[in-house]
């Protein structure tokens, strides 16, 4: 029912009836339940013009209740908001990174949630974090390089912490979900996040895939270049990343000058392609979008995967493939822990 109503808008329970095909009574029952622990809201009756008494309307506490939200993918800034229900901002912080890595990333993370919960008197439905790494279905971060963090109990620390519920996710995974539910997007998409490291997530049949080690979508860390011998070993200096984060692209761009700009992007996009053929090719997906500093993802990094995916997979494992950059910003991640709170709190997908 909160899934009926979170799309449609104000509805009377009779509507919400014929939608779901819940009788009217159970229906009632829940908008009365749901309107007594603040998350719906009667809003007035509905005009009509013919004979009848007028229905009244309840939707979603949409603008009095708020999520927290964190996201921990930026080599330079943590960055936070408090955010609605819809996914619009009414609060930022942020708190600059300066090399924090470990236990010292850690208490910066929860310093912002403070922050932020102190800005805003709506009552909060919970905190989210979008954080880079692998990030396991309790919230424990097994691995992210970037921050110096191992098994770390991120969620647990910060729900302790904090005394909101709290779900902690892969980057990559929650900006998905942010394009998916704010975005437009379709149901078979993949996420390209270029940040302090490169995260991915990927969505396919409208069905979030993690992975059986909770690593899907972790492409970052696949080794590319043609001129790698086949029993070349795993090497960190050789994996996407290396040429596709922000900080690797912001180098490599400052030494190659204005003149070399086109040929560093283009390498960039080329690499991308290749790693990205064979998920193409095997998962036939519709859309991929590409988030991060849009000098660094534009026209000639995009131009420059679809050129290289185009060329390696069939026609028709290609056809109709759109490359194009996220729609939401710098706000991707945000909106993205803002969905992984609906869909953890409220069953809202």
């Amino acid at each position: 029912m909160l899934q009926t109503v979170y799309r449609s808008g104000p509805a009377s329970r009779a509507d919400i009836a014929r939608a779901t095909q819940l009788t009217k009574v159970t229906v009632s029952d829940l908008v009365s339940e749901l309107t007594a622990e603040g998350l719906m809201l009667e809003l007035g009756t509905r005009e009509v013009t013919g004979p009848g008494k007028p229905a009244m309307l309840v939707d979603l506490a949409r603008t009095t209740r708020a999520i927290v939200s964190l996201d921990l993918s930026d080599h330079r800034r943590f960055r936070g908001a408090v955010l609605d229900l819809d996914g619009r901002i009414l609060h930022r912080a942020d708190a600059p990174l300066e090399g924090a890595v470990g236990d010292a990333a850690v208490e910066r993370t929860v310093a912002l949630a403070g922050e932020l919960i102190a800005r805003t008197e709506l009552s909060l439905l919970g905190l989210g974090v979008g954080t880079p790494g692998v990030v396991d279905d309790a919230g424990t971060v097994r691995t992210a390089p970037n921050l110096g963090w191992a098994d770390v109990p991120l969620q647990r620390i910060l729900q302790e912490r904090t005394g909101l519920p709290t779900v902690v996710a892969n980057d990559g995974n929650a900006g998905v979900l942010a394009e998916h539910n704010f975005g437009g997007a379709g149901d078979d998409l993949m996420l390209i996040a270029i940040g302090h490291g490169l995260g991915s997530g990927l969505i396919v049949g409208g069905v979030p895939v993690v992975g059986s080690s909770f690593a899907g979508g972790e492409i970052g860390q696949v080794m590319v270049g043609s001129d790698l011998p086949l029993d070349a070993p795993y090497s960190r200096e050789q994996v996407l990343e290396h040429w596709l984060s922000v900080p690797g692209l912001t180098a490599a761009l400052a030494e190659a000058g204005d003149d070399g700009r086109e040929r560093v992007l283009r390498e960039a996009g080329q690499r991308l392609g290749t790693v990205l053929a064979p998920v193409v090719g095997a998962l036939n997906l519709s859309e991929i979008v590409l988030s991060g500093p849009q000098e660094l993802v534009g026209d000639v990094l995009a131009d420059a995967t679809l050129e290289i995916l185009q060329r390696r997979t069939l026609p028709e494992s290609h056809r109709g493939l759109v490359i194009r950059t996220s729609s939401q910003g710098a706000d991707l991640i945000l909106r993205g822990a803002t969905a992984l709170v609906l869909q953890a709190q409220l069953g809202i997908t």
